[in-house]
C-alpha cells in the first residue's frame, strides 16, 4: 500500500511540474511574440535583409577634342555590420586585415551610425586581399566586401591644376544641405573642374536590397534600382597643348595660359611644379599630404592665377598702346637711347648698356628699348597707362570660375597718394612704364590682354568649358589703326633681325610676341651669375598666326633669367602641339580612337 501511495505522488508531482514548465514556456512564447514581437521582427528582417547604396560612375571628363581625361576605376573596400559581427573575433579579424586592433575596435565600435549600418574597416584592397576575406568570410559573420567607384588621372599631373581631384566630405560638408544625398564614404570633388562641377559629375547612386545568410552570404536580390551615371563635360582644354608645356617647364617653376582669342575658352593652364591627382583618388594619407603642404616649392598653388609678378618688358606693349590713342607718340616718334636716361641725380638703364641708338616705336618694341620706354610714359603720363591696362583685363580679377584669383596692381596716382600718402613722382613712371616698380600681374591677366590686342580690343571672361557662350567683359574702344601698329612690331618681335623673341618662331604660324625679363633684386649682373632665388623672372606674351589670330599665350618661368631664351620656347612648344592635326594629337598622346 505504502508503495501504491508513493507512486501516485510521484505522478502528481511530475505532472506539476510538466504543468509549470508547460506556464513557463507559454509566457515566454507571449513575451516574445507578443510584448516584444514588433522590435524581434524588425531585427530578424534586418538581420535578413541588407540595403546596399550603389554608386553612381562618375561622369567623364574630356578634353575639347574628346580624349577623355579620367576614368572610372572599381576601388574595393572592408566593411563591418556592427550587430552581426562578433566582438571576441576582433584579434583575429585585426591580422586578417592588418589593422591595427585599437584602431579597428575604434571603427567598429564608436563610429557605428546604427547596429546595421555597414562601418568601413579598411580601403583600397588588392585583389589578393579580397581572396582572402571571401576564404574566410565565414569565420568573421559581419565582414564584407563592398565596392565603389574611384578616378584614374590618365595623364597624371597634366592639368591637375585645372581638373583637379577627389576626396572624402569634410566636416563642413558632411553637415551642408547640398550634400545630403552623399554617402558619408563617398568621393566627392574637392578641387578644380572635380569641384566646380561635381553635382554635374556626380550622378544618383542606386540601391540593392539583398537577402542573406547567417554569414552575409547574399541569398537572392529583392529589389534594386540601378544608379544613374553623372554627366560627361568637355573641357575647352586642348590636352596636347598641356602636356606638351608642362613637358618643356622640365621641372621649373611657372605658368602658361592659352586662351583661344575669340571666345576666352581655355585652351592650356599650367602652373609648375604641379601634383597627381591619383594621389587623392583613393583618399591620400597624413604623411603624403603632409608633404605637399611642406613642399617648398609650392605644388598645391595655382601659378597661373594666384601669385602676382611684375610683368616686365611685357607691360611695354601697354604703354605703346596708351601713348598712341592719347595722340602721345606716332610711328615718327624717335628716342636716342644711349643706354640709359639720366634724371637729376638718378640713372634709369637700358637692359643694352651700348644703347640701341635712334628709335622709333616699331624697333623699340621689337628690341625692347627702355629708354624709348621711359621717354614715352614720360610723354602720355602713366594715370593714363594706368587707364588702358585696365581696360585690357590687367589690375582686377579675371571671373574664370576656378576662384580665389589675385588682382595684381596697375598704380596710379590717386593710388600713391591713399596708400603711401606720398606724391607720384617721375622716376616712377619711368619703372612703371616698362613693367617693373609696383606693377604687377597674374600670367592669367596677360593672357587676357594679349588676346584682346590680337582679336581687336575685346575682353572676355575665361572659360573652361568647349562651346560656352562667351562672356564679353567689355571691348576696350582702341582704334584698329593703334592695333595694327603694336601687332605688327611684336611680329617683328619673333620674326625680324635683333627681336627678342625669335627663339618661338615656328614654321607652323607666324607668331608675334613680347618678352619680359623682370627684375627680382636691383642687381644689373648677368642671371647666370646669380643664385637662382635672385635671378630674373623671365615673360613672353604672343599671338597666333598674326594674320588672324587664334591663340593668345602667356607663359611665366620664375627666376627662369631672360624671357626671350626662357620662356619663348616654351611657348613654340605648346603653339605647335596646338596646331597639330587631330590625327597627329592623338598619335602624340598614344590615343585610341
Amino acid at each position: 500500500m505504502q508503495t501504491e501511495k508513493s507512486g501516485t505522488e510521484k505522478i502528481i508531482l511530475i505532472s506539476y511540474l510538466l504543468i509549470a514548465g508547460f506556464v513557463v514556456v507559454l509566457l515566454r512564447l507571449w513575451q516574445l511574440q507578443v510584448l516584444q514581437g514588433n522590435e524581434l521582427r524588425k531585427i530578424s528582417e534586418s538581420n535578413r535583409l541588407r540595403v546596399i547604396g550603389v554608386p553612381a560612375p562618375r561622369g567623364i571628363i574630356f578634353d575639347r577634342n574628346r580624349v577623355p581625361l579620367v576614368k572610372n576605376t572599381p576601388y574595393f573596400c572592408a566593411s563591418v555590420i556592427p550587430q552581426e559581427f562578433n566582438k571576441g573575433n576582433i584579434t583575429a579579424l585585426s591580422g586578417l586585415l592588418n589593422v591595427p586592433e585599437p584602431e579597428l575596435y575604434d571603427r567598429i565600435m564608436r563610429k557605428a551610425a546604427s547596429p546595421f549600418t555597414p562601418v568601413r574597416v579598411k580601403e583600397g584592397l588588392s585583389f589578393s586581399e579580397i581572396s582572402v576575406i571571401e576564404a574566410r568570410r565565414s569565420d568573421f559573420p559581419g565582414l564584407l566586401v563592398e565596392v565603389e567607384t574611384s578616378r584614374e588621372y590618365m595623364y597624371g599631373s597634366v592639368g591637375s591644376h585645372l581638373i583637379g581631384y577627389l576626396g572624402k566630405l569634410n566636416p563642413a560638408q558632411a553637415n551642408d544641405p547640398n550634400f545630403k544625398d552623399v554617402p558619408p564614404e563617398a568621393f566627392i570633388g574637392q578641387w578644380g573642374v572635380e569641384k566646380l562641377y561635381d553635382k554635374t559629375l556626380r550622378g544618383t547612386a542606386g540601391q540593392r536590397i539583398i537577402e542573406v545568410d547567417a554569414v552575409g552570404r547574399e541569398i537572392r536580390l529583392l529589389y534594386e534600382t540601378a544608379p544613374i551615371k553623372g554627366s560627361d563635360l568637355d573641357l575647352s582644354i586642348d590636352i596636347a597643348l598641356q602636356r606638351e608645356a608642362e613637358k618643356a617647364f622640365e621641372g621649373r617653376a611657372g605658368a602658361l595660359v592659352a586662351l583661344k582669342t575669340d571666345t576666352g575658352e581655355v585652351l592650356g593652364l599650367v602652373s609648375s611644379p604641379s601634383f597627381d591627382p591619383n594621389r587623392f583618388a583613393k583618399g591620400v594619407s597624413y604623411n603624403d599630404w603632409k608633404d605637399l603642404m611642406e613642399d617648398k616649392k609650392k605644388p598645391m598653388l595655382n601659378r597661373a592665377i594666384q601669385s602676382q609678378y611684375p610683368p616686365g618688358s611685357t607691360f611695354k606693349i601697354l604703354t605703346a598702346i596708351a601713348a598712341l590713342e592719347e595722340g602721345a607718340i606716332d610711328t615718327g616718334t624717335k628716342a636716342d637711347c644711349r643706354g640709359g636716361l639720366n634724371y637729376g641725380k638718378w640713372r634709369f638703364g637700358c637692359w643694352k648698356k651700348t644703347g640701341h641708338g635712334v628709335v622709333s616705336i616699331h624697333r623699340a618694341l621689337v628690341e625692347s628699348c627702355d629708354v624709348f620706354f621711359y621717354e614715352t610714359g614720360k610723354r602720355v603720363g602713366f594715370d593714363k597707362v594706368h587707364d588702358y591696362a585696365l581696360k585690357l583685363g590687367l589690375g582686377a580679377e579675371t571671373g574664370i570660375a576656378l576662384g580665389r584669383e589675385r588682382k595684381g596692381l596697375i598704380p596710379n596716382s590717386d593710388w600713391k597718394l591713399e596708400t603711401k600718402k606720398t606724391a607720384w613722382f617721375l622716376g616712377e613712371t619711368f619703372i612703371n612704364s616698362i613693367g617693373q616698380g609696383y606693377v604687377s600681374t597674374t600670367p592669367l591677366q596677360l593672357a587676357v590682354m594679349m588676346s584682346a590686342v590680337a582679336n581687336g580690343g575685346s575682353v572676355y571672361k575665361p572659360l573652361i568649358l568647349k562651346d560656352t557662350v562667351p562672356e564679353l567683359v567689355r571691348n576696350a574702344g582702341l582704334r584698329q589703326e593703334t592695333l595694327e601698329i603694336v601687332r605688327d612690331a611684336l611680329k617683328g618681335v619673333v620674326n625680324e633681325p635683333g627681336g627678342t623673341g625669335a627663339a618661338a618662331r615656328s614654321s607652323m604660324a607666324t607668331v608675334g610676341g613680347k618678352t619680359g625679363t623682370a627684375q627680382v633684386v636691383g642687381i644689373r649682373k648677368d642671371s647666370k651669375y646669380l643664385s637662382e632665388k635672385f635671378r630674373d623672372h623671365a615673360w613672353f606674351v604672343s599671338f597666333a598666326p598674326v594674320e588672324k589670330p587664334e591663340i593668345a599665350m602667356s607663359v611665366f618661368v620664375e627666376h627662369g633669367g631672360h624671357g626671350g631664351s626662357a620662356a619663348a620656347p616654351i611657348a613654340k612648344k605648346a603653339l605647335e602641339a596646338y596646331l597639330l592635326p587631330e590625327e597627329k594629337k592623338k598619335e602624340l598622346l598614344n590615343v585610341q580612337n
